[in-house]
């Protein structure tokens, strides 16, 4: 359904009328790209090449620029610009080049980091992570297969509640995992408090 069209259905429904006064539309701006200091593994280059991500965008390039350089970084852009692969090129560089490395995602609901995990595995496997290797650990993820998780997992996607509830009190089982820890991702951080 066209926007006009969804709009015009909408003023007609009970409860809407009279409630849109105004409606102003956006022209689309031309895309801005940009380039990395210095080129990305070829394996991952590879990958987003096959899955048509590249030429990166300029806020892809410049957050991967800069946490190339150890600096943190928070990304605040427009729905579906691709914030996500800010995130995930720096994880999927860091476990390509870095053996042993670990990712730790945050996200403020497990609908939210089970989404996500789907996303990651669509995007990372099997070419650079087998589906194993990327894990949620959550209220729902089964007891008996936690211990296996923290062995195995080199990206875990997590909430706020399991990860003051069940990650860093039991720290020392977590030794492993958090020894090698590349980075953290806080996804959606304007909606956590305290």
């Amino acid at each position: 359904m066209e926007t006009r069209a969804f709009l015009d259905y909408l003023k007609n429904q009970p409860g809407y009328q009279g409630q849109m006064v105004y409606l102003h539309t956006l022209p689309p701006r031309p895309p801005r790209y940009g380039e990395l200091d210095r080129p990305l593994p070829p394996p991952l280059a590879t990958l987003l090449e096959k899955r048509r991500l590249m030429p990166l965008y300029s806020h892809q390039a410049g957050a991967l620029n800069n946490l190339r350089q150890g600096h943190n970084v928070v990304v605040a852009t427009p729905s579906a610009s691709g914030k996500t692969l800010c995130y995930n090129l720096a994880a999927l560089e860091a476990v390509v080049t870095e053996k042993g490395s670990r990712v730790l995602y945050l996200f403020p609901t497990k609908a939210l980091g089970q989404d996500q995990m789907r996303a990651l595995r669509e995007l990372a496997c099997p070419e650079l992570l087998q589906q194993e290797e990327i894990a949620a650990f959550d209220g729902d993820t089964p007891v008996e297969e936690r211990a296996a998780i923290k062995k195995r997992a080199r990206a875990i996607l997590t909430n706020p509640d399991m990860l003051h509830l069940g990650i860093l009190p039991n720290h020392a089982s977590w030794a492993r995992f958090l020894r090698h820890l590349r980075y953290v991702v806080v996804d959606e951080a304007h909606a956590y408090k305290g």
